[in-house]
């Protein structure tokens, strides 16, 4: 298991380097944490990263956004949080999503735990304190 501790704001663009340098080919990956833990700060600065000019934000309720890295390859932002049937997960075309090979980044994925790819990176955020998080992943 490996551990990125990220010690405020102030730190996220490095722990979005060295969380982007061990993903290596991984595609998918899927975000855990409690309301607040810093789902989506941390996705913004992932997608910050990786060149997005896009405003970042949650896809609470259109529950998928999709942002161009700057290489021109898409990042997928999905939101699960406000689904209350897989059937919804699937009616916006998720396996078109996760085969399309662009990285797809999953905020409450334990939503549809049934329908993620057996390669799905799993990616605990931890609230540490008011300033710290850890990802384990």
């Amino acid at each position: 298991m490996t551990e990125i501790i990220i010690n405020g704001t102030q730190d996220l663009p490095r722990a979005a380097g060295a969380f982007l340098d061990h993903i290596g080919e991984r595609r998918i990956i899927a975000f855990y944490g409690s309301m607040g833990a810093g789902k989506t700060t941390f996705i913004t600065a992932l997608c910050a990263a990786l060149g997005v000019r896009d405003v970042v934000n949650s896809p609470t309720f259109t529950i998928v956004n999709e942002y161009r890295a700057g290489s021109g390859e898409p990042v997928y932002h999905f939101d699960f949080y406000r689904i209350n049937r897989l059937s919804e997960a699937l009616d916006i075309g998720l396996y078109e999503y996760f085969d399309s090979g662009s990285l797809c980044l999953v905020e409450w994925p334990e939503m549809i735990e049934e329908l993620l790819p057996e390669e799905t990176l799993k990616v605990q955020i931890l609230v540490d304190d008011a300033e710290t998080r850890t990802l384990l992943f």
